[in-house]
């Protein structure tokens, strides 16, 4: 399994950070990216990567942070962003359901990121909630053709995925899947061809319905890989190969 999309850089992993990749590893993880939300967590993730180990780091302002970010922290970014450990760019994009930054400090930190991932030659994590429209409208004036991007915890539902797929986009999906009310989901990892797909636990968030109320982390990862392949009608192990080929081509490992 690999996990396209994980925080373990979060503090609810901060005292038992070894344990939790131990579980992960018996649950049969090899590769995860640790995506940073703003400079700190985004150093973090740098600090925790173990490229011989399949462990990598993400580097980004979140858009909740956007009204934050300075101009300094833009070039601690593009100084990140030349590690050997930074996989890919992000997570950004644009948050509409909370709004905890103005929505045009979040529309510039996005082509902000969009610029530095054409420029350092990464792929692009897209944080997408409530701005499906926005999200697309901008991608397609700022994205220059050839970037890989990622529409992270997709959200966007079965109605816009053959736009993504026409654009080339690779869907994220995390444990949500699992939930019971969660039918578009499952449709959307019905059709999505398996070369696009990506598997994340976005933990500590989202844990599976199996583990609902608890801290979710890479190993619980297996419960949507599960799900995953019984909507899709294919064996574990090929879902588990797929999705993992998939996560490689898309961070260029």
């Amino acid at each position: 399994m690999f996990d396209s999309h994980a925080h373990l850089n979060h503090q609810h992993f901060q005292a038992d950070r070894a344990e939790v990749l131990l579980r992960a590893r018996e649950a049969g993880l090899t590769g995860l990216v640790n995506v940073g939300w703003d400079v700190g967590s985004s150093r973090l993730a740098v600090a925790l990567a173990q490229p011989e180990e399949g462990i990598y780091a993400a580097v980004g302002i979140h858009p909740h942070h956007a009204a934050d970010a300075s101009a300094n922290d833009y070039a601690a970014l593009v100084g990140l962003a030349r590690r050997q450990e930074v996989v890919a760019i992000g997570e950004t994009g644009l948050d509409f359901f909370r709004n905890l930054s103005p929505r045009d400090a979040q529309v510039e930190a996005f082509c902000r990121h969009i610029e530095l991932a054409a420029e350092a030659g990464l792929p692009l994590i897209v944080h997408d909630r409530e701005a499906h429209e926005e999200i697309f409208a901008i991608l397609a004036r700022h994205a220059p053709p050839g970037l890989r991007i990622v529409l992270h915890c997709y959200s966007a539902g079965p109605d816009l995925l053959d736009e993504a797929m026409a654009r080339g986009y690779w869907i994220g999906l995390s444990c949500n899947v699992t939930y019971p009310k969660a039918t578009g989901l499952r449709e959307v990892a019905r059709r999505v061809p398996a070369e696009r797909l990506l598997l994340e636990t976005d933990c500590p968030y989202l844990p599976p319905q199996s583990k609902r109320g608890r801290r979710n982390e890479p190993a619980f990862l297996r419960d949507a890989l599960m799900t995953i392949s019984a909507v899709r009608d294919c064996p574990v192990a090929l879902v588990e190969r797929q999705t993992e080929t998939s996560a490689r081509d898309f961070f260029g490992l």
